[in-house]
């Protein structure tokens, strides 16, 4: 059983390691950036602690409980913020916008689900290699070395 310290603590660390990983989203302007990437790591470590605490908190025999484990509510978390990111992306014509926002927060939701099972150190080290990853690929230009074509057509949008 978790403490109601333990609980907000967890639930503080997955916020700010989501504002960490939409800081950059937030820089370059895009809609989905330090809040929204706060509240889906926030969101998936609650979800995540309350399947950790239904079998404490219930009155039901432990057979009766083989369907609150942690992995369905995960499994779920996963699909819920694929809905999420779905909303983020845009085609337009041959190009489509959003994909990496969606990425992020999706990503988000992974590092808020690594908090909430008290996986903390590996989800501090994703969330900087995640953040570290999107920052070092922008300041590099990647698109413009790889397909100069789009990266010009970004840039007249």
């Amino acid at each position: 059983m978790l403490t109601f310290s333990q609980l907000i603590l967890r639930l503080v660390i997955a916020m700010a390691l989501g504002a960490l990983m939409g800081l950059e989203r937030e820089v370059i302007g895009k809609e989905a950036g330090i809040r929204t990437a706060m509240m889906v790591a926030g969101g998936a470590a609650i979800f995540t602690m309350i399947s950790i605490m239904i079998p404490f908190m219930s009155q039901l025999p432990v057979e009766e409980l083989k369907n609150t484990l942690p992995d369905r509510v995960i499994s779920n978390i996963v699909v819920g913020i694929g809905f999420l990111g779905a909303g983020i992306i845009i085609k337009n014509g041959e190009h489509v916008r959003g994909l990496t926002t969606a990425a992020l927060i999706w990503a988000a939701a992974a590092i808020g689900t690594l908090v909430g099972l008290n996986l903390i150190k590996f989800a501090v080290v994703a969330a900087v290699i995640m953040s570290g990853s999107l920052y070092i690929l922008r300041k590099l230009d990647v698109t413009e070395r790889v397909r100069p074509e789009s990266s010009k057509h970004q840039k007249a949008s």
